[in-house]
């Protein structure tokens, strides 16, 4: 796995879970790697993994069975997708609305914009 300088290393890796989780690679239920075997797998120390698994059990997004592992909770896809939609309202759709302003763009063009990629993207 590859990584940038923009955001820490362990939250990076969560993002990689949290995609998965999402595409259903990982569906609820399902068991996670190991901390060492995942750590192995993408090149990175395990400390770094079991960093990126407690803070995905302190989101509640995996639950941990004694002896066992770490797996993926029943309502991740959800909560995932509720974490995603807060941050990009908080901190992205603002520059994104500036963008549209400033083009002129109105909101019947962007809505039709919208509707045409959604269109397009089912096909």
């Amino acid at each position: 796995m590859e990584f940038n300088d923009n955001k820490p290393i362990y939250l990076q890796i969560a993002d990689r879970i949290m995609d998965m989780v999402i595409s259903g690679e990982q569906p609820p239920g399902s068991r996670l790697p190991s901390v060492r075997d995942y750590a192995v797998d993408i090149g990175v120390n395990p400390n770094t993994v079991m960093r990126t698994f407690t803070w995905l059990q302190q989101q509640n997004l995996i639950f941990m069975k004694r002896g066992i592992g770490y797996f993926v909770a029943d309502n991740a896809s959800t909560m995932i997708l509720d974490m995603r939609r807060e941050y990009f309202f908080r901190h992205q759709a603002e520059f994104f609305m500036e963008r549209l302003a400033s083009f002129g763009i109105t909101p019947g063009q962007l809505e039709q914009t919208y509707r045409e990629y959604l269109e397009n993207r089912q096909k």
